[in-house]
């Protein structure tokens, strides 16, 4: 896809990460909370709240049981994509649990198991069903996002975790970029972005315009890309 985005293709998309000073999202044994400072994590509400849904992978949701609402600030909660291609969601988990399950929606592949997808339709959310990526790395993410704006969901915020943001990054189908560091290093651990196929200086993802400012103990750069 162009990275001149049209209306009628697919959301606006930003993905926002937190990360330490030296480029992880979470250590080595997976833990991650709490990477960013308070004032940061209002900020992630704010931006839940901006936007239209919010996307996450499926092992965010094993690892964390998120809520994906906003709480730290008044506002309308955005209605939640789980990018899940085989159907691995734990029906206890938040998303399919609580009072908005029906403001979820689980995208998975067209193989995916009919009966897993009944159990969950049972708990109100929604399911759309996805092509494989050609590559063999789960759904196509650029196919869920025209699903996704065919629904009335005109901007999505996603945040996470490392494949979900590599894959569109690779796909050049984000529009911008939040980035919350840490003044923290804590060495192996989760990389916040993953291997783009980029081997040239002269071919890495450049911004038309960004900013930085200090929020908390952190620091946002906040960026639109070109």
């Amino acid at each position: 896809m162009s990275s001149k985005r049209k209306k009628t293709e697919r959301p606006f998309v930003t993905i926002k990460f937190a990360q330490t000073l030296d480029g992880r999202i979470a250590t080595s044994t997976g833990d991650s909370r709490w990477i960013s400072s308070p004032a940061s994590r209002r900020l992630a509400h704010k931006l839940r709240r901006e936007h239209d849904a919010i996307l996450v992978g499926i092992g965010t949701v094993i690892a964390d049981n998120p809520q994906l609402t906003v709480r730290l600030i008044r506002g309308r909660d955005p209605r939640r994509v789980i990018v899940d291609s085989r159907l691995r969601i734990p029906l206890e988990s938040h998303v399919l649990t609580d009072s908005s399950a029906a403001r979820t929606i689980v995208a998975a592949s067209f193989k995916a198991k009919q009966a897993r997808a009944d159990r969950v339709l049972e708990l109100g959310a929604e399911i759309v069903r996805v092509p494989d990526n050609p590559n063999g790395s789960g759904i196509d993410l650029t196919e869920l996002l025209g699903a996704l704006r065919r629904m009335g969901i005109n901007s999505v915020l996603v945040e996470g975790g490392n494949h979900i943001i590599t894959s569109l990054l690779e796909a050049r189908t984000v529009d911008r970029v939040v980035a919350i560091v840490a003044p923290k290093i804590i060495g192996q651990g989760t990389e916040a972005v993953g291997d783009l196929g980029i081997r040239r200086l002269s071919d890495a993802i450049t911004f038309s315009s960004f900013k930085y400012r200090k929020l908390g103990d952190d620091l946002i750069f906040d960026g639109l890309l070109k």
